[in-house]
């Protein structure tokens, strides 16, 4: 990595928890001067405007979001232990993978009707995600872990949209209640088509 791609990329991680926390919107140069400890100028050397800037940011975040989340499932052998591992990281969403936050609801509710570039970075991940967890739930139908009449890519949709919901719910309360109440739902569905 030459000189002046360590510099854009320290940018990036020191801004993105600011663009994920205040928003897209909220987030201004001061706020990025201050985080990087680096002068307008020297930022505008490696980003052509705010725009630019954000738009990286989203996806760095996003990219750490799903790093994460990753992690937790590869620790697992099977497939069972990988989507029960995941619902128990993502339990607790007043300590989130990625500071600020869910990346994906953050930046979704606001770049909806103010960024179509963003708003398609935001919808790629959703469907990825929704992707990987079909995926891990399809690895455990092939070995015989759950049912083979289990529609894992519809309970994969409803499980990525209640843990949306739930940490919705759970961030304006400031109460994982909720949260623990609908993991608790869809842990009584996986054991009631495992085998």
């Amino acid at each position: 990595m030459t000189r002046a791609q360590k510099a854009k990329q320290f940018i990036i991680e020191q801004t993105a928890p600011l663009f994920n926390t205040k928003g897209l919107a909220g987030t201004v140069i001061d706020d990025v001067m201050k985080a990087t400890k680096m002068a307008r100028g020297s930022l505008y050397v490696h980003f052509k405007n705010m725009d630019e800037l954000a738009l990286c940011a989203v996806e760095y975040n996003l990219k750490l979001f799903v790093e994460r989340t990753s992690a937790v499932s590869d620790q697992h052998a099977l497939a069972k232990t990988k989507f029960l591992g995941l619902l128990d990281y993502m339990s607790d969403p007043l300590n989130p993978p990625v500071q600020g936050g869910c990346p994906m609801m953050n930046f979704g509710m606001e770049a909806d009707d103010t960024s179509p570039v963003i708003r398609e970075k935001v919808n790629e991940t959703i469907c990825d995600v929704q992707a990987g967890m079909t995926q891990i739930l399809e690895e455990g139908v092939l070995n015989g872990e759950f049912r083979k009449d289990w529609d894992v890519k519809k309970f994969a949709v409803k499980a990525y949209a209640m843990i949306e919901g739930g940490i919705l719910i759970c961030r304006m309360s400031r109460d994982v209640g909720q949260m623990i109440m609908l993991v608790e739902i869809l842990k009584e569905e996986i054991e009631a088509n495992s085998i």
